[in-house]
């Protein structure tokens, strides 16, 4: 657990991303779930995030 804090407060926020396509069919096969992860892990040091499941 990463406690973050500012001038007046410590905090810890938990995200729950959730994506939802319109038909139910496979949009996201191996390929794009692979390139999304390789995205959040490269953007994920500079906002200070924990990528904790994918």
């Amino acid at each position: 657990m990463n406690l973050d804090n500012n001038a007046h407060s410590v905090f810890w926020l938990n995200y729950h991303l959730v994506l939802v396509i319109k038909y139910r069919r496979k949009v996201f096969d191996d390929n794009i779930s692979s390139r999304a992860k390789e995205i959040f892990e490269y953007i994920s040091p500079k906002y200070n995030i924990t990528l904790q499941e994918w």
